[in-house]
């Protein structure tokens, strides 16, 4: 702006309209209006033809790259004060992108991986010890960050503030809690969903059982309330809430215990992940007889470039950016690491569905080194989305049976084109 001004006698209000037509040249090419204009004001002024259109070429080629340029600093910052924390406080971050979220390529299950690979305690939502936001406590080494309510899906923010700013010393019983916060049913079969009473000495099916007896006792609220319509000082009901077991007394059920697998596909279902888990886990051994290799054992320097390795996991995201002249790339996520896939453009014809669809996936491909860098240069796939949906039925599926269209736990990839 300030050449423009001084060396074409550009007004102030031309110069900003030449930057902003430099800020979207790729979009529109409105910086060549400018050229006649410009050429003419330098020459007017006695500098010569040439160098004014050297000037403005200069100009031109600026806005191909410029742009990003002039936020390349501001970036840079962001990304070495995050590295020095993440590297320094990695409890701090993963508590502070964890209430940053829906962000970025990675999702709480990842970041919660991550953390956890780098020492990090993460503690399970709790009634009795979760704010809405993630927090952290004290931990053996460093501190423990503690998964808030904004982890569980379809939750309230305002009516479980209610639910902290009542339970004082602790909740003891669902009854209690139901009476004491004014919460909604709704929201105590979320919370038990999430397995969030374990300090009550109750899983998500105990829970769940318990949560039935608030119509009984009249202390269910069929919609979440507003912060208005409970006083906290004043719970909403007249009975003991802590004697709903002597007001209404039932026999004691047994009932059926949820196996780990199950846990982990509807921890993945109410709050996008499992600190019981991982559910690649669950393959392990299918997955050997299909020949594949565990994520991180492809980072073994042992195993030479070019090598043909089969890896296999859940899909986190894929990208086809506009510069890739076609090239997908993938993510995958097993119990033990992240795995890079490369997907060339004849490669994709091929197996175009399953790259672009996929829940969980093998592939077969060659090894690509470059330092620490390590990618996976897909050869072929094998599309095992369906083999999800045995974390819910506890037992292998037989092929065919499922419907197309039937829901499967886990979250769905973050896709970028």
């Amino acid at each position: 702006m300030q050449i423009a001004i001084t060396a074409a006698k550009f007004t102030p209000d031309e110069a900003d309209g030449l930057r902003r037509a430099m800020a979207t040249f790729r979009h529109n090419g409105s910086v060549h209006l400018f050229r006649d204009k410009f050429i003419a004001g330098m020459t007017r002024r006695g500098y010569d033809r040439e160098f004014a259109e050297n000037c403005f070429g200069q100009i031109e080629g600026f806005g191909e790259y410029g742009f990003p340029e002039s936020h390349a600093a501001s970036f840079a910052l962001l990304v070495y004060v995050s590295s020095w924390i993440k590297c320094h406080y990695p409890d701090v971050f993963c508590a502070a992108i964890l209430n940053s979220q829906p962000m970025g390529f990675y999702q709480p299950a990842q970041l919660v991986r991550d953390a956890r690979q780098h020492g990090v305690e993460v503690r399970p939502v709790d009634v009795n010890f979760s704010d809405w936001d993630c927090t952290l406590e004290y931990g053996a080494i460093r501190c423990a960050v503690r998964l808030g309510f904004r982890q569980i899906q379809g939750l309230a923010e305002d009516e479980l503030k209610l639910l902290v700013a009542a339970r004082r010393n602790g909740y003891t019983a669902i009854e209690q809690l139901a009476a004491l916060s004014g919460v909604s049913r709704f929201t105590i079969e979320r919370l038990a969903e999430a397995d969030a009473f374990r300090s009550l000495g109750l899983d998500r099916r105990a829970a769940l059982w318990a949560a039935r007896r608030l119509d009984t006792i009249g202390l269910a609220r069929a919609r979440p309330q507003r912060k208005a319509d409970v006083d906290v000082a004043h719970p909403p009901t007249l009975l003991a809430a802590d004697r709903g077991d002597e007001l209404f007394p039932e026999p004691a059920v047994a009932l059926p215990p949820m196996t780990l697998a199950e846990h982990v596909a509807e921890d993945y279902a109410a709050t996008q992940l499992s600190l019981k888990a991982h559910p690649i886990k669950f393959f392990r051994d299918d997955l050997v007889r299909l020949g594949a290799q565990r994520n991180v054992d492809i980072r073994d320097e042992r195993l030479r470039n070019d090598a043909m390795v089969t890896v296999a996991g859940l899909v986190l995201i894929r990208q086809q950016p506009g510069t890739a002249k076609g090239v997908i790339f993938m993510t995958l996520e097993d119990e033990t690491d992240i795995a890079n896939i490369i997907v060339w453009p004849k490669v994709f014809a091929k197996n175009r569905r399953i790259v672009m669809t996929s829940r969980f996936v093998a592939v077969r491909g060659r090894l690509q080194r470059a330092g620490r860098v390590i990618h996976v240069v897909a050869h072929r796939f094998v599309d095992l989305t369906r083999e999800l949906r045995r974390l819910v039925d506890g037992e292998p599926t037989a092929a065919g049976t499922l419907p197309a269209q039937a829901e499967l736990p886990l979250v769905k990839s973050r896709d970028f084109h």
